[in-house]
C-alpha cells in the first residue's frame, strides 16, 4: 500500500526530467503552474509587470535548480507556490523601501525607523493573507470551493446554496465549514510568516 504522504508520480517524473535538462518537460511544466505562479505573485505584488518578473524569476529557478526541490516535503505545487511567495515578498519589501524612501516619509539618516518598518509589515502580511486566501480557495476541493463561492459571491444562504449544489442543508453547512476553516488559516499564517501552501491544502 502506498504511504499517504508520497508525492504524486507525475511530481517524481517531472523533477527527474528537468534535472536531465529536458526543455520539452520545462514546458509541460509551465503550462500546468504558470497561472498559480503569475496569480500569487500578482496577488502580493497588486502588479502586472512586477507579476511577469517574478513569473520568469520562478520558472528559471525551477530549470536551473530542479534538485531543490523535495519530493519528500511535498507536492510540486506547494514547492512552487513557496518559491513565488517568497520571491514575490521579497521583490515587494524592496519596492516598497524605495517607495517609503522616494515619498520622503523614510528618514534616510535611519533607515531602520520603526514606523516605516512597521508599516513595510503591515504591506507585506496584508500581500501575503490575501495570496494565501487565493492559494487556498483555488487549491480546495471542487465542492467546497463550489460552496464557498455560491455562499460569499453569490449571496446565497445555506440553503439556496444546497438547493443549487443538489445537496442536503447539512451537507452545505459542512462544506462551508471546512472552506471556513481553511480560509481562516490565512490570516494565522499571515501573523506567523507561513509560506501560502503551508495549512494542509493542495
Amino acid at each position: 500500500m502506498a504511504m499517504r504522504d508520497t508525492p504524486p508520480r507525475w511530481d517524481r517524473k517531472m523533477q527527474q526530467r528537468l534535472a536531465r535538462g529536458e526543455a520539452a518537460a520545462l514546458g509541460e511544466f509551465y503550462d500546468r503552474f504558470a497561472s498559480l505562479v503569475h496569480g500569487l505573485a500578482h496577488r502580493v505584488l497588486g502588479d502586472e509587470r512586477a507579476a511577469d518578473g517574478i513569473t520568469r524569476e520562478v520558472f528559471a529557478h525551477v530549470w536551473e535548480n530542479p534538485e531543490s526541490y523535495d519530493p519528500k516535503q511535498g507536492p510540486l505545487r506547494s514547492w512552487v507556490a513557496t518559491l513565488t511567495h517568497r520571491l514575490a515578498v521579497q521583490r515587494l519589501r524592496t519596492t516598497e523601501t524605495a517607495a517609503l524612501a522616494h515619498d520622503g516619509t523614510a528618514d534616510p539618516t535611519n533607515p531602520t525607523n520603526p514606523d516605516d518598518t512597521e508599516e513595510l509589515e503591515r504591506r507585506v502580511r496584508r500581500a501575503s493573507v490575501a495570496a494565501r486566501a487565493d492559494y487556498i480557495v483555488t487549491s480546495m476541493p471542487t465542492p467546497l470551493r463550489a460552496a464557498l463561492e455560491l455562499a460569499y459571491f453569490q449571496r446565497r444562504d445555506y440553503r439556496q446554496t444546497a438547493a443549487d449544489l443538489g445537496v442536503t442543508e447539512d451537507e452545505a453547512r459542512r462544506r462551508l465549514r471546512l472552506g471556513l476553516q481553511l480560509l481562516s488559516t490565512a490570516h494565522d499564517a499571515g501573523r506567523s510568516g507561513t509560506p501560502p501552501e503551508q495549512g494542509g491544502t493542495r
